[in-house]
């Protein structure tokens, strides 16, 4: 099924008493570490999902509402597309399916720097029946570090044909702009799904924060140790000002979960240095999102083998 422009001549629809509103969800999907999220970031224009530049950094998939005029973009990320090796990885893979059952576009992102791999061959599997009735647009990303992206953008073009294609830079702000432009005027005739006002990604405070503790501590934890932890917010509060006057803070306790007992020390770090450090980097992007003081604070705790354990993954929020 081909999405064709709602408005061909102009993108939005102006001049009218009672105007007709244009809505749809749109899924990034793709392999691990090729710039989903930060695309999607760049499309929302604010940071909705978290990064590292390590692969399966998005765990869950992930909602960010752009809305402009009477047009309403529901973006959907996804984890990287892999194979399932433990419950954690299946879940990661039920995520993805469940994102792709209902959407309106499909946006499969690559990398340009390299050419396609079995994992992008296990994408085009995936996405060949889907793209019979929903448009698929491969979007090539990190053109700006590419050597020949002509060329790589054609070998993915190879893997499933007739796809129209996009090369960009999640970090152009112009190429961006333009990918956004091309969605917003896709979009088919319907309701919106969501507010106007509606903040432009669905998850709570508390998830957020857990999140943002999980991305500083995967940005510095090496090996195995980043992919075996989890994170979850225990407490998230106001506190009032002090009696003395003064502003009032947020007070936020979040959990470190390591599936070894091996995996504490290092997450702590020596003297407390890494922990420390992890701390310092989420305080700051918390106090950002929040437009106050905030008091971290970050426990580690050991749960064994919590990702191969179904019932662990519900108790950490994976369901």
């Amino acid at each position: 099924m081909a999405l064709e422009p709602s408005n061909p001549t102009h993108p939005y629809t102006e001049g009218v008493s009672e105007p007709t509103t244009y809505s749809g969800f749109v899924a990034l999907v793709g392999k691990p570490n090729v710039g989903k999220s930060t695309l999607l970031n760049a499309l929302l224009g604010v940071k909705a999902a978290p990064i590292s530049p390590k692969p399966q950094t998005t765990r869950k998939r992930l909602r960010g509402v752009f809305t402009e005029g009477n047009r309403q973009i529901v973006f959907v990320d996804t984890p990287g597309w892999h194979a399932a090796e433990d419950a954690m990885g299946e879940y990661m893979i039920r995520q993805i399916t469940e994102a792709l059952a209902d959407v309106n576009l499909v946006l499969w992102v690559v990398d340009l720097r390299h050419p396609p791999t079995q994992e992008d061959e296990r994408v085009a599997r995936a996405l060949k029946p889907l793209k019979e009735r929903v448009p698929v647009i491969l979007v090539g990303n990190k053109v700006d570090a590419a050597k020949r992206p002509e060329a790589a953008l054609e070998a993915y073009r190879e893997l499933l044909p007739g796809l129209q294609t996009r090369s960009l830079s999640a970090q152009n702000e112009r190429d961006v702009a333009d990918l956004r432009e091309e969605i917003l005027a896709l979009l088919p005739e319907g309701p919106f799904f969501f507010p106007e006002n509606h903040a432009r990604a669905d998850q709570t405070p508390e998830e957020w924060a857990a999140e943002i503790v999980r991305e500083e501590a995967m940005k510095r934890l090496k090996e195995e140790v980043p992919y075996a932890i989890a994170t979850k917010t225990e407490e998230f509060t106001l506190r009032p000002p002090p009696a003395g006057g003064g502003e009032g803070l947020f007070y936020i306790l979040v959990y470190i979960y390591v599936e070894r007992e091996g995996h504490r020390p290092i997450v702590i770090g020596s003297d407390g240095r890494m922990l420390k450090e992890i701390g310092a980097a989420a305080r700051k992007q918390l106090e950002v999102f929040l437009g106050k003081k905030v008091y971290l604070e970050l426990q580690v705790k050991v749960y064994p083998n919590w990702r191969k354990d179904p019932e662990a993954l519900r108790e950490l929020g994976y369901e």
